[in-house]
């Protein structure tokens, strides 16, 4: 079975690494035969550090699908048409809005200097931080502040994208047309109901709704519609984590058997 997993909120809290007990069991994962994968919003140059060098071989789907990593090197990636990316320019300069702009590693950053994404950006100091006019291609763009953040949603919403909006953080999280996790999958060659999943956001809908079984980190109400069950953030979760590993990977062997 494969085991695909969201990062940030889901395996990973508050920006720090995965911890060695979450890498030992999927350790476990992988010497029972399971295939592990991991599915983040960050794009691969982010999703490095808050995981072991061991598992930075595994399959790494970034910027919610439009990078995939093998064996430590990128074999797909999708950037936005430039028209759109004309558009958004223009809806940037439109609403005064501040960005975190992705290329397939290098980016562009003009969000505030105390802003919490940063955090996480760029932590083991892999890439450059340049003009968004520098980056050879656009794979995803993150709209921090606007002067009126609800009204540019709604105008991007109007354009021939995928867009995701985060609440909590304030934040648009913008993609090319057709990317997210699941069509990801797809593209390495992963079917229908092949895997289980573990994510905690909407960006993790499109993985939900095609997984045999899928485990939700937290609550969102619109991932919750899709979710089997549910782990609470309260108490230890990460023990609750992998108990749920250790009984789905149980279910899996007497399956087999």
């Amino acid at each position: 079975m494969k085991f695909v997993f969201d990062l940030d909120g889901t395996i990973c809290f508050k920006g720090q690494p995965v911890s060695e007990r979450i890498m030992e069991m999927l350790e476990k994962l992988t010497e029972e035969g399971h295939e592990v994968i991991f599915a983040s919003a960050r794009p691969i140059r982010d999703m490095l550090p808050v995981l072991h060098p061991r598992f930075h071989t595994n399959i790494l789907i970034g910027g919610n699908g439009s990078m995939i990593y093998r064996d430590g090197d990128l074999i797909f990636s999708q950037a936005f048409h430039e028209d759109h990316i004309i558009r958004i320019k223009e809806l940037i300069e439109k609403h005064e809005a501040s960005y975190l702009i992705d290329g397939d590693w290098d980016y562009s950053y003009t969000g505030p200097a105390n802003h919490p994404i940063l955090g996480n950006l760029d932590q083991a100091n892999l890439a450059n931080s340049v003009s968004v006019e520098s980056l050879y291609a656009i794979l995803k763009v993150l709209i921090l502040t606007a002067a009126d953040i609800d009204k540019m949603a709604e105008e991007l919403a109007e354009l021939d994208v995928t867009l995701h909006t985060h609440r909590n953080e304030k934040v648009i999280d913008i993609s090319p047309k057709g990317i997210d996790k699941w069509n990801a999958l797809k593209a390495i060659g992963v079917q229908e109901s092949e895997y289980i999943a573990f994510g905690n956001d909407a960006n993790d809908i499109s993985l939900f709704q095609h997984a045999s079984h899928a485990v939700m980190i937290g609550y969102h109400e619109e991932l919750s519609e899709y979710a089997a069950e549910t782990i609470a953030l309260q108490g230890d979760c990460e023990e609750a984590i992998i108990r749920k590993l250790e009984e789905l990977a149980q279910k899996q062997r007497l399956t087999v058997a």
